[in-house]
């Protein structure tokens, strides 16, 4: 009982510790000073410099969608990648799963680096082709994590069974393969998500004169000191990263009822 007690006192600590920065944020982003040195009155003028900003605003959208394009494409090639690992042999599985490892642990700023010097090298603008590129790239492997570990749980004697009784290729991956790996493709593709959104050392290397992200916007105008309109912008990306969050527990969730609906009919 102790136990139990003290790991949800340290489970609460823990939260508090990641939670607060947050909501101190957020609680300044009301204020009508100009710092976040003390709290003075309520006010909604930094959410209305915030929507008044054309240029933060169009760096938001184009933000967004970079990281939407970039998980869906992310997500369909780490899928198709995982599904290959899998059913490699057990030699070239172990050597493909290495290296997507490596990717997974190697530094930002090295991942960056290499990024700049093989666009450099093929005479590659950089832009938001580059930016986009290099999202994936670094995408795939945390997909390819995601995806493995389904692959891994299902029962490979359906994959027979729809085929002694005459599924093509399609139908088997799309009837029988797609529905067992939908929580870990949305898993995967949720992640691949916000890595896009809060992705700094990568973008940082491989952007252009001609676009940006909002990390790399943010860290431009952090040097000239933090205006609370950032505050407010902070505010908006969490609640947007809450929603996600919810849309995904409530995909995961419908998606275990089906499952174990399908499961009570085999039985």
């Amino acid at each position: 009982m102790k136990k139990t007690i003290w790991g949800k006192v340290y489970f609460f600590l823990v939260l508090v510790i990641l939670y607060l920065p947050i909501f101190y944020l957020i609680y300044f982003s009301f204020s009508s000073g100009s710092s976040m040195d003390h709290f003075q009155h309520f006010t909604w003028r930094h959410y209305q410099t915030l929507f008044a900003d054309k240029r933060l605003l169009a760096i938001l959208l184009e933000t967004i969608m970079l990281a939407l394009l970039s998980s869906l494409a992310a997500t369909v090639l780490g899928t198709f990648g995982a599904i290959a690992i899998q059913y490699s042999r057990t030699g070239a599985r172990k050597i493909l799963l290495s290296l997507n490892n490596i990717l997974i642990v190697s530094p930002d700023v090295i991942i960056g680096a290499s990024f700049l010097i093989l666009f450099t090298a093929l005479g590659f603008s950089l832009g938001f082709a580059s930016v986009l590129l290099s999202h994936i790239a670094f995408s795939v492997p945390i997909v390819v994590l995601m995806v493995l570990p389904k692959l891994k749980e299902m029962d490979n004697s359906l994959i027979d069974a729809a085929r002694d009784l005459g599924a093509n290729n399609y139908q088997v991956f799309s009837q029988v393969l797609l529905p067992a790996l939908t929580p870990g493709i949305l898993s995967g593709l949720f992640m691949a998500l916000t890595y896009s959104l809060d992705d700094f050392a990568v973008t940082f290397f491989v952007t252009g004169n001609g676009f940006t992200t909002l990390s790399v916007e943010i860290y431009s105008r952090a040097r000239q000191g933090i205006d609370l309109e950032v505050n407010a912008l902070s505010t908006i990306i969490f609640l947007f990263v809450l929603l996600l969050v919810g849309i995904y527990y409530l995909l995961v969730k419908r998606q275990g009822k089906k499952a174990n609906k399908l499961g009570g009919l085999l039985r």
